[in-house]
């Protein structure tokens, strides 16, 4: 049996307090130091069961983005993409993005990429494969949003754009309560195609809406548009709880319709078509 010195005690002694001072010193605990974490699963394990938890409209919004990281990564661990990896591939997005009027020179990509990133890594950190200061997405960087190209179309202009669409086409009466509807109620396009006849209060000149996001709200109209609306309804079959907006045969529209009045008023109107002025 080997009998330890006073001497050795000591410097044992001594280099134990300097280990656990370095250790407090870089902020690390003694549970840190034993690898008890599960193994990280791969991006194309991983992605569905992250998919699974997300609404529609953010699985949707998410989802060029999952696509994008189980094809490019779908044999990889979670923990091997670093931090410079992400940033090339999010440089990627931004200079492939799709490039229209409205568009910012891809920093809503960029935008939307970072964040479904997060989101698979938030996903293994609560799952434990991933510890919050190795997570390479908590780092990213979100670009600064750029002004937007949108701007209020003058009153002149509107009556322009009301002229044509009352005027021509194939059904002139529908597009002119459909402009109408959106410039007294500034919905969405999704508003009005969610829009039933049980969502109108004709006595106090009400419609009740269905936003985007769940934004469901009450919104105040003028008398003549209530009763257009209600007309409408009336004249077109739409039943009471169905959608309100129709063709002359009943048919409910889509949201082709939009398409077909912007063009029809693009043609006659260029600087519409030029300026890419539409309602969304």
């Amino acid at each position: 049996m080997t009998i330890q010195s006073a001497a050795q005690t000591a410097v044992t002694a001594d280099t134990l307090a300097a280990a656990r001072l370095l250790v407090a010193q870089m902020g690390i605990t003694a549970a840190d130091l034993v690898d008890t974490a599960p193994a990280a699963p791969t991006f194309a394990e991983v992605i569905p069961r992250v998919r699974a938890r997300l609404s529609a409209g953010t699985a949707r919004t998410y989802g060029t983005h999952f696509d994008l990281l189980e094809s490019l990564w779908p044999d990889r661990s979670l923990t091997e993409p670093t931090r410079h990896e992400l940033e090339e591939l999010a440089y990627t997005v931004q200079t492939t993005a799709r490039s229209n009027r409205a568009s910012r020179g891809g920093t809503s990509a960029v935008e939307h990429f970072v964040s479904a990133a997060r989101c698979v890594y938030r996903y293994a950190e609560e799952a434990g494969w991933v510890r919050p200061q190795d997570n390479p997405a908590r780092r990213l960087p979100i670009p600064s949003r750029r002004a937007s190209h949108r701007y209020a179309v003058p009153s002149g202009q509107v009556a322009e754009i009301c002229q044509v669409a009352a005027t021509s086409g194939d059904g002139p009466e529908l597009d002119a309560l459909i402009l109408r509807f959106h410039l007294e109620t500034a919905c969405r396009r999704g508003g009005a195609l969610a829009l039933h006849p049980q969502d109108l209060d004709r006595d106090q000149c009400l419609v009740f809406l269905r936003e985007k996001g769940g934004s469901d709200r009450w919104q105040p109209v003028s008398p003549t548009l209530m009763r257009h609306l209600n007309d409408h309804g009336t004249e077109r079959g739409a039943p009471f709880t169905g959608q309100l907006l129709r063709y002359r045969h009943g048919r409910p529209i889509t949201a082709r319709r939009y398409d077909y009045v912007w063009g029809r008023i693009g043609e006659s109107l260029p600087w519409v078509a030029r300026q890419g002025v539409t309602a969304h």
